[in-house]
């Protein structure tokens, strides 16, 4: 089973979401986000690379576009149906295309289109402290600084963030897929490529937590 880095803004739980713990089972509807649109970009181990085919997915407000990456992972690409996306947004990409991706997996339950659900177990969560910015001298307005930030570990999601942090970085084990993330912790554990899903095995949740929180850093500030 692969292990991906999720990140679940604080509006959104704050919104309607229900707070989870490590080793919780849960069931989100995934996009693949612009990371250097989310909170001024510098994202680093958060990533995520698919590659696969794109297939406009059948749904009861309209075909959605998504990506079925070649380790098993399925992700929306764009929050509203197909017929709603503006032909700038959708590019050259036509369903039957391969693409090649980078970017953050996000959790968006506000979207006009009725995404997939991606289930899977959490096995790690960080909350995300972000610095701001005031946009000039004295503005009201602020921006993410994004040299700002950083992670803290929990077991469990808070409901309600307040200054406390602006969403939580989840590590989401999905049944059926292999990622980056596995392959970096088959390695720190020194077990085989050809054995996908052993990496989490014979580890207690709480060991397994703190092994994941190591291979989801910030970057150094410039």
């Amino acid at each position: 089973m692969g292990l991906w880095h999720v990140f679940y803004d604080d509006w959104q739980m704050e919104c309607c979401g229900t707070p989870f713990k490590v080793g919780d089972e849960v069931s989100w509807p995934l996009l693949m986000s612009d990371a250097d649109g989310k909170l001024g970009g510098r994202w680093h181990d958060q990533l995520t690379k698919i590659a696969g085919p794109v297939e406009d997915l059948p749904a009861k407000g309209g075909a959605v576009r998504v990506a079925r990456d070649d380790n098993g992972l399925t992700v929306a690409l764009h929050q509203e149906p197909v017929a709603l996306v503006p032909q700038e947004d959708l590019g050259e990409v036509a369903p039957g295309d391969r693409i090649r991706l980078v970017g953050l997996l996000t959790v968006e339950c506000h979207t006009g289109a009725d995404l997939p659900d991606t289930r899977g177990w959490v096995r790690a969560i960080q909350v995300v402290t972000q610095g701001w910015a005031e946009t000039a001298p004295g503005s009201p307005t602020r921006e993410p600084v994004p040299g700002e930030r950083s992670l803290r570990p929990v077991w469990e999601c808070p409901k309600w963030f307040g200054d406390a942090g602006v969403g939580v970085i989840v590590t989401l084990e999905v049944p059926g897929t292999d990622s980056w993330l596995s392959h970096a912790l088959r390695e720190a554990r020194g077990i085989p490529h050809t054995a996908p899903g052993r990496e989490v095995t014979g580890l207690p949740p709480a060991a397994l937590a703190d092994l994941l929180e190591t291979l989801s850093t910030v970057r150094e500030p410039r």
